[in-house]
């Protein structure tokens, strides 16, 4: 197994896409970066945090390549 780690807009959205991908393992939301600790979504949201939603993706590379 392997993991990257992507950002890209809303992790809603990237979880979805990468969730119905063959190989895909998991998909676990979060955040990266930013100077708050522990912050909340509603915080993040705002763009007062520093903070970019991401998502962790653990794939088989058997299945994708990577």
């Amino acid at each position: 197994m392997m993991t990257f780690y992507v950002a890209g807009g809303c992790f809603w959205c990237l979880d979805a896409a990468y969730r119905v991908l063959r190989g895909v393992k998991s998909v676990v939301s979060g955040y990266a970066g930013g100077h708050v600790d522990s912050p909340s979504y509603e915080a993040v949201c705002t763009g007062s945090t520093g903070h970019a939603e991401v998502v962790a993706v653990t794939f088989d590379e058997t299945v994708i390549p990577a």
